[in-house]
């Protein structure tokens, strides 16, 4: 859908420029009994997403399937200003400087990133969540006397395995993964104490793969005696509505900026990102734009810290992170000023709904819940593979199956929920079952 948005001013230049005072002027040359006068009979007015509902041609599928990558509503205008040639043809700067545009688009992501997790820092982008936990955890290994990498088994799957790739051939640092209590779907805190120690680096991801709420208080105060911390976020959205991740004392906060305004696209591309404490700047991948004055003290953007192998010497590069996502955190960036604070936290609070909804309905159908812990937009219940073909072959996608990754989650389905599902589909799916 186009963005057109003609203000009165507009159209009063508009008129002003062809010579005639109002819009009715136009249609001077037909003759009057010919023209309609009264009010077209039609529904609205409509917000931007019950209007594209109006022209959809063909019904599409109900979708209630998440795990890292989500639908949600994005603005015409992200569309539209990204689309401009001077945005979609850039390509990564080698010579940053003449490049102000860009730059500052990257810096405004940046900035809006920092601020939303809380951080002090964030870094340009990363190629996805996955990688940029895989980063993480290098940059930590680097640190003097981390030796062990804990990682939550609730943390996604894709990430835990992208992780282990990464550190495959680096035999002075493990991976460990620390179990989930099967009741509530939670980090088991007892455990986590357990193997927390000023030798490791600890991620948690929150909410986690389950769509479970961790109690971040607890695992802090545990997680303090660590020699690192970060919290892994692979929904966005919920940074709308969650406590700030920053706010628990986090040396580094990563994750998926995919939700803000980057569709789900076939899985990619995505948008990672990595916001850390000021201490850790010169230890983070990627690049860093700042703000500062030129010789004529003009504003001026340019790369602060540009720590990979394309500008300096390849061993003394903290990553091989050839990209910025530019493009993708420039959509973010688009989004983020569009929704604004309110905004986004209108969207959170209307996933959470909208996830409430669907589990009281499922409860009426007596279809509970695989976890009694509190969640965000996303949570897991039984369903067999039988039936969840025949819901795909009906045109409903109810979830994703994830027992291949978690054996002792017998026909686990992972169910998600955003403000782009209506209660018309959740009914549908109710009624189907």
């Amino acid at each position: 859908m186009a963005y057109l948005s003609h203000t009165k001013d507009t159209l009063a230049a508009m008129l002003s420029t062809i010579g005639i005072d109002d819009p009715e002027d136009i249609f001077s040359s037909l003759p009057q009994e010919l023209r309609f006068s009264g009010r077209l009979d039609i529904p609205g007015p409509l917000d931007e997403e019950s209007l594209r509902r109006e022209f959809t041609c063909e019904p599409s599928r109900v979708v209630f399937a998440g795990g890292g990558i989500y639908r949600h509503h994005i603005p015409a205008l992200v569309d539209a200003i990204a689309s401009r040639q001077e945005f979609l043809t850039a390509y990564t700067p080698y010579q940053p400087e003449i490049s102000q545009g860009t730059l500052q688009a990257i810096f405004e992501f940046q900035s809006m990133m920092a601020a939303l997790t809380g951080m002090d820092v964030s870094n340009a982008s990363m190629y996805d969540g996955a990688t940029a936990l895989a980063e993480a955890a290098l940059m930590a290994s680097r640190m003097k006397g981390i030796r062990r990498i804990l990682v939550t088994r609730s943390t996604h799957p894709t990430y835990r395995s992208v992780l282990k790739t990464y550190l495959a051939h680096s035999p002075q640092v493990e991976v460990v993964e620390v179990p989930f209590e099967i009741a509530t779907g939670r980090t088991d805190l007892k455990s986590f104490e357990g193997m927390v120690g000023p030798d490791a680096a600890v991620f948690v991801q929150q909410p986690n793969y389950f769509g479970v709420i961790e109690p971040m208080e607890k695992l802090a105060r545990i997680a303090s005696r660590a020699g690192f911390r970060g919290i892994i976020v692979t929904e966005a959205i919920s940074l709308g509505v969650l406590k700030s991740p920053g706010s628990f004392g986090p040396d580094i906060v990563l994750g998926d900026a995919q939700s803000f305004g980057n569709p789900p696209a076939a899985g990619g591309p995505l948008l990672g990102f990595l916001c850390v404490k000021r201490e850790h700047i010169r230890r983070i991948p990627g690049r860093i734009v700042g703000l500062t004055r030129d010789a004529d003290e003009r504003q001026a953007f340019c790369l602060t810290l540009a720590t990979r192998e394309q500008h300096i010497r390849r061993e003394k590069a903290t990553s091989n992170i050839c990209t910025n996502q530019g493009l993708c955190a420039l959509r973010a960036a688009l989004y983020l000023s569009a929704m604004g604070p309110q905004g986004l936290r209108q969207v959170a609070s209307q996933c959470a709904a909208g996830t409430r909804y669907l589990m009281r309905l499922l409860g009426e159908k007596g279809v509970s819940p695989y976890f009694n812990a509190p969640v965000f937009h996303e949570f897991v219940i039984r369903m067999d593979d039988a039936r969840r073909s025949a819901l795909e072959e009906s045109g409903i996608i109810p979830g994703i199956p994830i027992s291949s990754h978690y054996p002792e989650l017998e026909d686990a389905l992972l169910v998600n929920v955003t403000e782009m599902n209506t209660k018309e589909d959740c009914r549908c799916l109710i009624e189907r079952l």
